[in-house]
């Protein structure tokens, strides 16, 4: 236990932000660097001696939350960095970006603001990075056998890294120029700065994983031609069709999906670009979509110099704190979320349902049109007498994916069974009905978060060791048909 009356002397406190009119004319994390660090001992004193630490369960690493919580308030960040990838491969992404399942989880959230857990998580981590106490772990003996990796997102780069550490040769193939899936070309900087991501592969790089970009499995190379080459493959190729708006004016110029908009914003700060094919400067803007990647939507649109942004989001406004019936504790709540990128600027309207667009003569965007919606047996209806329209010159579909890519032939090529959600079924070994062929991450769960991702990777990796060596020890943390505590 940390400081045995910390939660109740100290409250909550969280990373502090730089100021809007100086972090919206960079792509610089939002986050004063090392502001952190003085504040951190005493909140994570506040992890109090609950018996029943319930952010086990909140998170699906099952990470080692009170332990590194305790070794932080003490200052050995050796130690606490040791507990925190016993269980997490890369804590600096899920401290930067997972939406902190085990904070809705913690005990002390009952009566009081629960520990800052994801704030202590990312500072464990970066006073390890400074410290030099994360280095390449290389295994003793090779095993003679062989892994392919499709996908290098936190599934698929988590898979890698436990299965090269297992002995095994593990290769690789991304379809991008660069490493990282999305978390390189759907995060923006100012969430989570490249740098993370680099020093990562470097790592893995160091320890033996081998990485082949520019490749598409099912294009480039076809499935079954990587089948022959290795003795497993795992498919973490992520969820990566997106839903669309079939409206009339979809075809206009201007309206773009969301993954079509946010990596040439990153593209131009890997120094691709001078400015983005597709930017918001001096446009009128509208992320329609509210959860996280409408938000990344808005705040790139802020550093490009929109004239506007508006959010828009079909469901009603949801509640600013936890409601004790309809979303008890431990379960993860639906909250009114306000991100660095809506404390930036811009409007967010709920209930609203989009009818149209309308173009100029020229076949570019330039209103969106909108109607409030009501719920009828929980359904959406929209509201007779309630449309209007609003300035759109730029409009950005950000609605969630619904299944792996099935155009560049993988599924087919492989003859993968879908479930009926139309994601990669598997077994309990994360197996698919190909033997030696597994899935991780969102292409066999379906859109989900980067913890859940990397828990899967791991996972998967557990069941590629047990095929190739008939046993293994590695830590599976989920089973596929796991799932968040939710209502």
């Amino acid at each position: 236990m940390a400081d045995p009356k910390g939660f109740l002397n100290h409250g909550r406190e969280v990373a502090e932000s730089r100021p809007v009119e100086e972090r919206t004319k960079d792509w610089n994390e939002v986050h004063v660097p090392g502001s952190l660090l003085p504040i951190i001992s005493r909140q994570a004193g506040r992890c109090m001696d609950c018996g029943i630490p319930f952010c086990h369960n909140g998170c699906p690493l099952g990470n080692l939350i009170p332990e590194w919580n305790d070794y932080a308030y003490r200052g050995d960040w050796a130690a606490a960095s040791e507990r925190l990838h016993a269980t997490n491969n890369f804590p600096e992404f899920t401290g930067r970006l997972c939406p902190a399942p085990c904070e809705s989880a913690c005990v002390l959230g009952i009566s009081r603001p629960p520990v800052t857990i994801k704030n202590v998580e990312v500072s464990i981590i970066d006073q390890a990075w400074e410290n030099g106490d994360v280095a390449p772990r290389v295994p003793e003996r090779l095993s003679g056998r062989t892994v392919a990796v499709i996908g290098s997102g936190p599934a698929g780069l988590a898979a890698a890294q436990q299965l090269t550490r297992a002995g095994h040769t593990v290769a690789v193939y991304e379809r991008a120029d660069r490493v990282g899936g999305l978390l390189r070309y759907g995060i923006p900087e100012f969430k989570m700065e490249k740098r993370h991501i680099n020093r990562r592969v470097e790592q893995m790089r160091a320890e033996g994983t081998r990485f082949r970009t520019g490749v598409e499995v099912g294009r480039d190379l076809k499935a079954t031609d990587l089948r022959k080459r290795y003795d497993a493959v795992v498919i973490a190729a992520g969820s990566t069709t997106a839903r669309d708006l079939p409206v009339p004016g979809r075809e206009l110029r201007g309206v773009h999906q969301a993954m079509e908009y946010l990596p040439l914003a990153n593209k131009v700060q890997e120094g691709d670009y001078v400015v983005a094919p597709i930017s918001a400067q001096g446009k009128h803007v509208v992320v329609i979509g509210g959860g996280d990647t409408g938000a990344d939507c808005v705040g790139t649109a802020h550093r490009q110099g929109a004239a506007s942004v508006t959010q828009l989001e079909i469901m009603p406004r949801p509640n600013d704190e936890r409601h004790p019936v309809d979303q008890p504790w431990p379960t993860f709540p639906i909250l009114y979320k306000v991100t660095s990128a809506h404390e930036e600027g811009g409007e967010r309207i709920y209930s609203a349902s989009t009818t149209h667009f309308e173009g100029d003569e020229d076949g570019n965007v330039q209103w969106l049109h909108l109607a409030e919606v009501e719920f009828v047996d929980g359904r959406p209806a929209r509201k007779p007498g309630s449309e209007r329209r609003i300035p759109a010159q730029l409009v950005t579909l950000a609605m969630g994916f619904t299944g792996t890519d099935r155009e560049n032939g993988l599924v087919d090529q492989f003859g993968l069974e879908l479930d009926e959600r139309g994601n990669i079924a598997r077994d309990a070994d994360f197996q698919t009905n190909v033997p030696g062929v597994f899935v991780a991450g969102d292409a066999g769960r379906g859109q989900s978060l980067i913890v859940w991702a990397i828990a899967e990777g791991r996972s998967a990796a557990s069941g590629v060791d047990r095929h190739l060596r008939g046993a293994g020890d590695l830590p599976a943390p989920i089973r596929p048909t796991d799932r968040a505590l939710t209502v």
